[in-house]
Formats: structure tokens, sequence, C-alpha cells
């Protein structure tokens, strides 16, 4: 996990419309992603949904927007030839209404054996008028609430799984709401993938509460970050480095309360449910500082598909289509040149992968820290002001490469940091 650097596509978005290809388009990006530094793609839902991809009908057929499951295999196979693993959006809390086994249910009432695959009730009556009342997600009946104790439904899903990882050749997936998911059957879920392929890879969604109750070594590789991805744009917007690096510090530094030290959590700026970073950020000339910090602190970069050229989006209403765009070409600008010089700087340093946490100087428009693994120490160091600091330090002399500028920087206790400036010195 802490060699790996993502992507994140949302396809039924992305390649869908009336003169797409479909997820074949995929392969179109791959020059792309491999000039953007990543190594990683998560693909949000591809399997055959009624809508979005989180309200799924058939956990073996992809998409027919998107095509067929073997031009997903093609896909896999194209990105694995040019070393990016593929990880996948695994939706086991809810289906959709018109998942197969529910159509038995509405059909059957309690005659169907399936019926006990959801939490059902036919004393009841649903908000469709189905004669019966179910669970749904956190009030969405659109979106129907799976009985993962139940063995059967279980074994369907495990077969599903095994049919990913067979024929399809995904190397990881994604938990969709793992805060809520069922943790015997997630438990059993990792122990069966690991099973087919030990080094299959597992990330939870959360977004509250303690993470090392899911990414730990018994569980989960990973856990989203939300924690930090609220205070990285906080922080840049309100002039407040204290906050974001209370969480750092609080998260990965050098204390013995220290929560998340050696759990590589899954950290980002944007997600296919948040604002788009270029549009929550105040000031645009943050946009490649917010990625610095990103690129530099504990845990694994990713990066949401468009962000890298500053692509806008806000949540709607009712949908978040503007946050799921249609894209039919990659762009690259000066902001991607910079992501990519970040993704190289990041998979040559075993610092920024695996080194501790320790924090030194932190003022309003100002965060330092270092990374230090073994022999290699990196120092980090961002002035989102519009003046220059000269930030002063117990480090000793120190003398290095100024990574992003290649320039050799050498200061005895006192950094001075252009404004609106990121340095990785090695």
């Amino acid at each position: 996990m802490n060699e790996l650097i993502f992507y994140q596509f949302f396809p039924l978005r992305a390649f869908v419309d009336e003169d797409s290809e479909g997820i074949v388009e995929v392969k179109n990006w791959i020059p792309h992603l491999k000039k953007l530094g990543v190594n990683a793609v998560y693909f949000s839902p591809i399997f055959e949904s009624s809508y979005h991809g989180y309200d799924t009908k058939d956990y073996m057929k992809v998409d027919e927007r998107l095509g067929t499951n073997e031009d997903f295999k093609e896909v896999c196979d194209a990105l694995h030839k040019e070393g990016i693993k593929v990880v996948l959006d695994g939706v086991f809390n809810h289906v959709g209404r018109e998942f197969w086994a529910f159509q038995d249910v509405i059909e059957k009432k309690w005659d169907s054996p399936y019926k006990d695959w959801f939490f059902t009730n036919f004393d009841g009556n649903s908000n469709y008028d189905d004669g019966f009342w179910y669970e749904g997600w956190e009030g969405h009946f659109e979106l129907v609430k799976l009985n993962l104790d139940h063995p059967d439904l279980r074994a369907y899903l495990f077969d599903a799984v095994e049919m990913w990882i067979d024929e399809l050749g995904i190397d990881g997936l994604r938990l969709d709401v793992a805060y809520m998911l069922n943790r015997n059957f997630m438990k059993l879920l990792v122990d069966f993938a690991h099973g087919k392929k030990e080094d299959f890879i597992f990330i939870g969604e959360m977004l509250h509460g303690d993470y090392s109750t899911l990414a730990n070594h018994h569980m989960l590789d990973s856990v989203t970050n939300y924690e930090c991805y609220k205070g990285l744009y906080s922080s840049f917007n309100t002039h407040n480095m204290h906050e974001v690096g209370y969480s750092l510090n609080r998260q990965f530094g050098p204390d013995d309360w220290t929560l998340y030290k050696g759990i590589p959590l899954y950290n980002f700026v944007d997600n296919h449910d948040v604002i788009r970073i270029a549009t929550q950020l105040i000031e645009p000339k943050h946009l490649p500082l917010i990625y610095a910090l990103l690129y530099a602190m504990p845990g694994v970069p990713a990066i949401y598909y468009g962000s890298e050229w500053g692509i806008q989006g806000s949540k709607g209403m009712d949908n978040d289509d503007d946050l799921r765009p249609r894209i039919k070409e990659p762009v690259e600008n000066t902001l991607f040149d910079y992501i990519s010089k970040l993704s190289e700087i990041r998979k040559e340093s075993k610092a920024l992968k695996y080194g501790n946490y320790i924090q030194k100087v932190i003022q309003p428009d100002v965060l330092i820290f270092t990374r230090e693994c073994d022999e290699e120490k990196m120092l980090f160091a961002v002035n989102i002001g519009d003046a220059p600091y000269t930030a002063h330090f117990d480090i000793g002399s120190f003398k290095g490469k100024e990574l992003l500028q290649g320039k050799e920087i050498t200061f005895e206790g006192g950094l001075e940091i252009p404004p609106m400036t990121a340095y990785f010195i090695l």
C-alpha cells in the first residue's frame, strides 16, 4: 500500500454518453496516467446498476453502459502491462431495488427463497407499496440493505469476488460505507480474498471515529482519511495550518498516544462525493501547494480524475453529476506537470513512503516537518502566505537538494521560504 499513488475514475459518468466507447476508453488515458506517475487506479462502481453504480443489479456483469466483462478485462490487462494495479469499488452493504434477488422477493413475497437476504417484514409496507417493509440504507429506500450474515448471500458475493479476481484480474477493493459494513462479513471477505491473492488490497470508506478499528493487521490495509481531507482545505482557506498540523501530529506524530503510526491511510483532497478542490479553495495559487502537502504527509496520495488539471465541480441539491463529469480526453497543463513531479519525488523517496512524522514549525501560513526512514531524511516546508517567511527551528546545519526546483539549499537553524512555495529538501 505504501508504494502506491492512486487515481480514481467514476466510470459511469466519465465514459458514458451517446458517442462513448465505454470502459475501453481507459486505455487512451494510460499515457496520461504514466506521465502523472500513478501506479494504481481505483474505479468507482462498474457493475450492472440502475443509475449511479451504488444501486447494484448484478454483481457478475459489468454495466452495459460501460461495455462487457471482456472489455473490462482488456482494460485490466492494459493497465497491468504498464505496472498499474486495479482496485474496484466493493458495494456490499446494499443493492438497488432492481437487484435480481430483491425482484424475486417483490414478485413472490414470503415464498421467495431470497427473502432473508434482506431485512424484510411482511407485516408492514414500503414507500414503494411493495406489500412488505424492508430496511433501506440510511433511509434511502432505493438502496436495499443486505443481510450479510446469511450464508447463501455471502457465498454469492464471494463467488462474485472470486470471478473479479480470477477472470477480470483485479488487485484490490475499496469497501463502500465500510464504517457501517458488517464486521464479520468484512473479516471473512478479507481472508477469502487473501487466500486467492496474498497481496490483495483492501481500503475502507470511513468518515469519523477510530480508523484503526478497520485499518490494522487483521482487517483492512487502509481507510479514507476524511479527518485530514477536511483539515487540508480548511487550513488553506482560513490561513490556519494549525488545523491540519494538529491532525497530522495526532495521527502520525512521535508520541506514544499517536493513533495511526505505520498505517498507510488513503489521503485525498477531493473525490466523487465532495466539492472539487479547485472549487473548494478560495485562493487558486494554493492549488499546487495543497497537492504538495498531500504528497508529503504520511499515508498514500490519491487523485480524482480531472482534478490534476484543475477541473471545477460543486455538489448539487439533488445529484452529484457536476462532480462526476464526462471527460473525453485528459488535459496536461502546469498543475499536471507539478503533480507529476510530486509523484516522481515520492516514488524515489523511502522517507515519504515509510518515514516518521516530526513537526518542526507551525505558523498560520507555514508548516515544516521532517520524514525520516533508515538513512534518508526529507524536510518538507510550505508557505501559503503572500510574504516570505524565515523559519528558525532545531535541526542543526542542514544541506540538501530542493527536489522541486533542483537547487542546493544550505541553512543553519533558519530557513527562508518564499511566498506560495513548497520545498522538498533531501
